[in-house]
């Protein structure tokens, strides 16, 4: 009994944490090019209804996901813009895109919240797992049997981001201009233009975890449905130490986490499992760990000994000193 709560414990994490897995990686990119954006939450809502609202309206999940991700860049590009061009704080254009995306989503979104029909992303059925000894119907196949496949996107997805950083010239580019961009604009890299890219590639990623949400894990449209994923998403990135293998970890953690309120509920040989303020303690733990992330990584030392790019959230001026 003990081994099939774990296990069903576990198998919810996997699921639940993939949509958190996609914002992580996306974020982890968009730091990784020197900008701080905090606006993960509302470009996660925006993703989440373009998908919903697309794959409702044509009956094509793919086609919904497609759209999510454009959705999710597009509205990054905002932030993009006061960040880099005009040189405004990142922390707050971060803000203010969460703030634009959740209100937005509740405005656009009120017409989809009662239905319920919508066409989903498909489960990928791996029946061969079962025959595996010893261990496949018991242990391999519950927890990998019939995932949906946004789950095995997000495996593929880990090392395709840790290859393109780390052994990439490209990746190369991206670390130097999150790193030194002073260095790489005197060797000819337009700091400005691949900062805008990567930013556009954290809304895709961004937008990618809310079509995974409103058409995998919960295919639904609820208003913020996210519940403050992106902000854990951009504690995660600090947790990972800016590792997308970290972050592939740290994600499936905190879906667990997020998930097993829940799973405690059916829980009959723990006493206190059913208790509700146990369900409370553990809703609070993934965002409590967040902010003590957030106030932790804010000391410089920390966030050098954390690894930090060194130019995070500072905005770069051609010619200035430092930079």
């Amino acid at each position: 009994m003990e081994l099939v709560f774990l296990i069903n414990i576990i198998e919810a994490g996997l699921r639940t944490g993939t949509p958190l897995l996609f914002a992580t990686l996306g974020e982890l990119i968009t730091e990784r090019a020197g900008v701080l954006n905090l606006g993960v939450e509302g470009m996660m809502l925006v993703g989440a209804l373009a998908g919903f609202a697309v794959a409702s309206s044509t009956g094509n999940p793919w086609i919904g996901v497609l759209v999510a991700m454009l959705a999710g860049g597009a509205i990054s590009l905002l932030h993009a813009f006061v960040s880099i061009t005009l040189r405004g704080d990142q922390v707050v254009s971060g803000l203010a895109l969460t703030f634009v995306g959740t209100g937005l989503t509740s405005v656009l979104g009120a017409p989809y919240v009662q239905i319920r029909d919508v066409p989903r992303l498909s489960v990928v059925p791996l029946p061969f797992l079962e025959n595996i000894p010893l261990i496949g119907s018991s242990i391999l196949y519950p927890l990998f049997g019939e995932q949906n496949i946004i789950f095995f996107i997000g495996l593929l997805l880990v090392p395709a981001v840790w290859f393109w950083i780390e052994r990439t010239r490209p990746g190369l580019q991206l670390r130097a201009i999150g790193e030194k961009p002073a260095a790489a604009d005197a060797v000819g890299v337009n700091v400005g233009a691949l900062r805008y890219f990567y930013v556009f590639v954290g809304g895709v990623f961004a937008g990618l975890a809310g079509a995974s949400l409103s058409l995998a894990v919960t295919p639904l449209w609820i208003d913020e449905m996210t519940a403050g994923q992106g902000w854990i998403a951009v504690g995660l990135v600090i947790f990972a130490g800016w590792n997308p293998w970290r972050a592939l970890m740290g994600a499936y953690i905190f879906g667990a986490l997020r998930r097993m309120p829940l799973d405690l509920q059916a829980v009959a040989w723990l006493p206190f499992a059913s208790n509700p303020i146990l369900g409370v303690w553990l809703n609070m733990i993934p965002y409590l760990f967040t902010i003590l992330a957030l106030i932790f990584s804010s000391r410089e030392a920390i966030r050098k000994r954390l690894g930090a790019p060194a130019a995070l959230g500072i905005p770069y001026v051609r010619g200035e000193r430092g930079a």
